[in-house]
């Protein structure tokens, strides 16, 4: 009755008022009687005319703008996918995503493609939205700059940093004078010419530094350290003398430049001598909140803006502005994390990718149509390297570093990416650098950026003495080794339990290995001590109750699925042990490419769902990243669905195939040996018990543990057995046949091991 009565009512408000509203459009008509309307005449049809204005609208300023914006985040997103596949940071591939859609490449083979999705008069609301990127991203390199760092650990750091900042500044002067007469502008000085050579060539990506760094797992290590540091300490210098240098270029000469940098010192000693103390205070005041009221927020947003206009109008750009705006801000870490979160994902996945396709536009590979001028651009890579990579390598040596950490800081020390493009850019719009070296020099920030990784990897192949892997090896071979890899921390307690039911009784001859990955972009290395010890917490509390020593592992990684089987494979484990929940990715490319995280899949969930049309061994324990994982390792892996395991007494084996006691047998006796577990073994599809060497196996078995292992021989099994359980151990194979056949048991199950085959 109440539904009707509703149903009456909306019908006769939207019904009167429609008919209300018509009547004042009739009376309005009359009222156009005596004005001298403009109406449209056209011979065409309504469909032509519709077709028109839809062709307007798609040239309209917005429209071409957002239809950019979604082109650009697309293709970035895929060649950044492509390059952390290959090993390389995602920034990588979104420079040459840049560089693919601009004249080099899209430009040259689809001109007209190209001129109407990137007109040139729609490329300064392109650059303008890149720069509002840009700030942004300054203002995060900022707060990810670690005062306390650069104040505790920075006597060595320092001496490193500033030789691979005015060796290779002086090198890239001395560059400048060799091809000031060729390339650079009619009406460029030298002076200003020669600076912008030299810090072109001083430059070290800090956030791309600081990303590897996590990514190889050397955070925690003095060469870690050493080179955050170097990096930290680089990046402010560069900043500091690039201000210096746009004082100069503007300003045309040394003396009119001095005024300008008055200015700057000014503004700087405003920003940390008064608005530091203020932001501060409200940080202290905050410092425990999970969230940040919408006023206190716009106080730093406005401390952001405010110093960027300052920087602007004084003349040393705006993205020094935000980089000191990020850098005096609060040294509580849960404060500026809160922060970054609040601006990360908006500058470095929706507005950077503007900055990298502008800069590709302005790239022009093709300008260097001549052997000649590839030889230059030769030159200016090799000057490059000689003067970061080997500056930063012997003044390493020089401090006292090894001759491995030593080259490992020259490598890194390389590293120009994203920072080196802003820097080329402020050059290019000043009108120092040419459209021909600005390609150069763009080709340069790409391979320098491109070759760091392999570079590391080579100095540590160099550097591996075979003695050392023989001597690991002697230690590793008579040790059951597990490798647990978990993503929450519940399911690493889970884990724990299950590597030391197989190991309890013979924990000096065994090794448990709790290992964690975290996506790169979530990570930053100033909070990575933080997160560490909150995401080991439970793990480690779980080891002290079970009386076992454990080692922990925690990286950052862009692809954790290919790094968990990395890591198992080269580590020489026994067993890999995993949780549901593993992948970072779904299963489709798309959400490979934008980077989308798979939900923390329920276990009590996906087996309540059994008797859907969903084809759950498609979906839920074995989506993309799980079957990966199975599918590259090398050595058994247990994939643990958890269902709030707390012991493991009594373990119930289901047998669907000859081959399934051969592969569970091991860890049948590991289970009996190590805490005395009562095994239940069931001839599922009674093909065991008819094979007389299988049979014997089980018998011997049985013989040697009467009271812990035993035979269940009816082919009935009730829902109160299950739930008696602590643990089912089946195959994968056996698994598979659970999930095909929708078997009733899946919804009373106790939590479950699945375990695969050794591929050696």
């Amino acid at each position: 009755m109440k539904n009707l009565r509703n149903s009456i009512f909306y019908v006769g408000v939207i019904g009167g008022f429609s008919l209300l509203m018509y009547w004042i459009i009739l009376l309005g008509i009359k009222l156009e009687t005596g004005r001298n309307l403009k109406i449209p005449s056209s011979d065409k049809s309504q469909w032509a005319e519709f077709l028109d204005s839809l062709l307007k609208n798609l040239h309209h300023p917005l429209a071409l703008l957002l239809a950019q914006i979604v082109t650009i985040i697309f293709v970035a997103r895929i060649f950044g996918w492509i390059c952390i596949k290959l090993k390389q940071p995602a920034v990588i591939g979104e420079m040459i995503a840049g560089i693919v859609m601009g004249p080099s490449l899209i430009g040259m083979y689809l001109p007209e493609f190209s001129a109407a999705l990137f007109p040139a008069e729609s490329l300064g609301n392109l650059q303008f939205l890149s720069q509002i990127g840009l700030i942004l991203f300054m203002y995060i390199v900022g707060m990810e700059i670690d005062m306390k760092i650069l104040r505790n650990k920075a006597h060595d750091a320092v001496v490193i940093s500033h030789a691979s900042i005015i060796i290779p500044f002086v090198l890239g002067m001395g560059l400048a004078y060799f091809i000031y007469d060729e390339f650079a502008p009619a009406d460029v000085q030298f002076t200003s010419f020669g600076l912008f050579a030299g810090i072109a060539m001083s430059i070290t990506a800090f956030p791309v530094l600081a990303r590897i760094v996590q990514e190889r797992g050397i955070h925690k290590t003095r060469l870690g350290t050493i080179v955050i540091t170097c990096a930290a300490a680089d990046d402010i210098t560069a900043w500091c003398i690039l201000a210096v240098v746009i004082a100069i270029v503007k300003a045309g000469s040394f003396g009119s430049a001095l005024y300008t940098v008055v200015l700057a010192l000014g503004y700087v000693f405003l920003m940390i001598k008064v608005v530091r103390p203020f932001l501060k205070r409200i940080g202290d005041l905050y410092a425990t909140n999970e969230k940040l009221s919408k006023p206190i927020v716009a106080i730093f947003f406005l401390t952001l803006v405010v110093s960027s206009y300052l920087t602007e109008v004084i003349g040393i750009h705006a993205l020094f502005g935000a980089f000191i705006a990020g850098a005096i801000m609060p040294e509580n870490i849960r404060f500026r994390n809160l922060f970054i979160e609040k601006v990360e994902d908006v500058a470095l996945v929706l507005l950077l990718p503007l900055f990298f396709v502008f800069t590709g536009l302005r790239t022009q590979i093709g300008l260097l149509n001549e052997p000649y001028l590839w030889k230059i651009a030769g030159l200016i890579f090799a000057v490059a390297v000689i003067g970061k990579f080997v500056s930063s390598a012997l003044a390493a040596k020089f401090v006292g570093q090894n001759w491995k950490d030593s080259l490992s800081i020259g490598a890194l020390m390389n590293t120009r990416g994203l920072t080196e493009l802003v820097a080329l850019n402020i050059g290019y719009d000043l009108g120092v650098l040419s459209p021909e070296l600005f390609s150069m020099f763009v080709i340069m920030a790409l391979a320098t950026t491109f070759m760091t990784g392999p570079t590391l990897d080579l100095i540590n192949w160099l550097f591996r003495s075979s003695k050392q892997e023989s001597e690991e090896d002697t230690a590793l071979k008579n040790k059951y080794r597990i490798l647990l890899s978990f993503d929450r921390p519940e399911s690493g307690r889970a884990l724990l339990k299950v590597a030391d039911g197989l190991t309890n009784k013979r924990a000096e001859s065994s090794e448990i290995t709790a290992m964690h990955f975290l996506p790169t972009e979530e990570l930053h290395h100033y909070n990575t001590d933080i997160y560490e010890t909150e995401k080991f917490k439970d793990v480690v509390e779980e080891s002290v109750a079970l009386n076992r020593n454990i080692t922990t592992m925690f990286k950052a990684s862009a692809d954790i699925d290919n790094e968990i089987v990395s890591v198992a494979n080269k580590s020489k484990h026994d067993l890999l042990l995993v949780g549901i929940g593993q992948s970072i990715y779904q299963g489709s490319l798309l959400g490979r490419v934008l980077g989308f995280t798979t939900r923390i899949i329920n276990p009590e969930k996906i087996l309540n769902t059994v008797t859907g049309k969903e084809n759950i061994l498609e979906s839920a324990p074995f989506d993309d990243g799980t079957r990966q994982i199975i599918s590259k390792s090398q050595i058994p892996v247990g994939i643990l669905i958890d269902k709030d395991l707390s012991d493991i007494n009594s373990i119930f084996i289901p047998l669907f195939s000859l081959k399934d006691w051969d592969l569970i047998q091991n860890y049948v006796q590991k289970f009996i040996q190590n805490i005395d577990s009562r095994i239940i073994v069931f001839d599922a599809e009674g093909k065991i018990m008819s094979d007389l060497d299988t049979k014997e196996k089980i018998r011997l078995m049985e013989q040697a543990a009467p009271s812990q292992l035993s035979l269940r021989k009816d082919q009935n099994v009730e829902k109160v057995f299950l739930e008696q359980q602590d643990l089912m151990l089946i195959s994968l194979d056996g698994w598979k046949h659970l999930m095909d056949s929708k078997s009733p048991w899946l919804t009373n199950i106790p939590s479950t091991l699945i375990i695969s085959e050794d591929k050696k």
